[in-house]
């Protein structure tokens, strides 16, 4: 059975896809156009797609009888494949959820430091030759420890993300959560998304990407937060209305933002480019070797699982 692997990997997930599979590994980094969606599902019985692969309805429907049986998602986010048009077509879904968690939660950790502390802005000062030293006044960033964080979406991210926050800085925690969450460490969920937002000094978002999240943290969103108050997502890009967020900055309404993902990535509006309140990374979530290689191995185990008829490890 042939496999295809639409994005370069790790050398350990490389060495073991061509040991165990009869695997084409695509070297192209870029999202798969067209014609090549149309010949993942015609030539290859199962596909390791990863983010910007868009599986939509209208690709599913182009292949009338496609050879392809699985979808073995490289990611924990899945939002990229219509999965219901998959099913319909006969082809299951799989993802790499729990090994992407500890790397993107300190992602969030990341950039709620630098936004906070403008570490990104003093950089780029120092880079450019034009700090003249230390005075009592200098670039004076907000406060992070004993802050009260705010949470949207509390799965094993949001989790993370929180506990990092109480234990390491002692943060007060409320979220948002379609129901209530045992943990560790005291928090407090929130009746609803505008309240959560006008009660906290730091957003973040972590809900999965889909339908039911495109723009979750609009206008009404951000008006509701303070105006000390600063967004950290690292969600999926489209999970914030990034023109709502340009006017809510451009008018003050918050502090500052930090951003890992964008709503029409790559792309990046230039009017966030020139603003020095915002940190910006270039979809940096689970950029680690040891994460990426983990998230292959579990791709791999989901295909290993189809061809030897066991159960899938992670179908969605």
């Amino acid at each position: 059975m042939r496999v295809w692997v639409t994005r370069p990997m790790t050398a350990a997930v490389e060495a073991r896809a061509r040991d165990a599979f009869d695997v084409e590994i695509r070297s192209d980094t870029t999202p798969l156009d067209p014609d090549e969606l149309h010949r993942a599902l015609a030539e290859f019985d199962i596909v390791v797609p990863t983010l910007g692969d868009r599986f939509s309805a209208e690709v599913f429907g182009a292949v009338a009888q496609p050879r392809c049986r699985l979808l073995a998602n490289f990611g924990v986010g899945y939002n990229h494949i219509d999965v219901a048009a998959a099913a319909s077509a006969g082809i299951a879904v799989t993802n790499t959820p729990g090994a992407v968690t500890d790397a993107t939660a300190d992602i969030a950790l990341t950039l709620l430091l630098m936004t906070a502390r403008r570490a990104g802005e003093g950089e780029r000062l120092v880079r450019a030759g034009a700090w003249h030293g230390w005075h009592p006044t200098q670039m004076l960033g907000h406060h992070v420890t004993g802050k009260h964080l705010g949470i949207v979406g509390m799965g094993r991210i949001g989790q993370a993300i929180a506990q990092r926050c109480h234990f390491g800085f002692g943060m007060a925690v409320s979220y948002l959560a379609r129901s209530p969450k045992s943990l560790s460490f005291p928090a407090t969920q929130a009746d609803d998304l505008r309240s959560l937002a006008a009660s906290v000094d730091f957003l973040v978002v972590a809900v999965p990407g889909g339908a039911e999240t495109i723009h979750l943290i609009n206008a009404d969103v951000l008006a509701a937060m303070k105006p000390s108050a600063l967004l950290v997502n690292i969600a999926r890009g489209e999970v914030v209305d990034e023109a709502a967020l340009i006017a809510a900055l451009q008018a003050g309404q918050i502090a500052g933002a930090g951003l890992d993902v964008y709503e029409f990535e790559p792309k990046v509006p230039k009017a966030v480019i020139g603003m020095d309140n915002v940190t910006l990374l270039p979809h940096l979530g689970t950029a680690t070797e040891e994460v990426r290689t983990a998230m292959g191995q579990m791709a791999l185990d989901n295909v290993a699982a189809f061809l030897s008829g066991q159960d899938l490890p992670n179908r969605v």
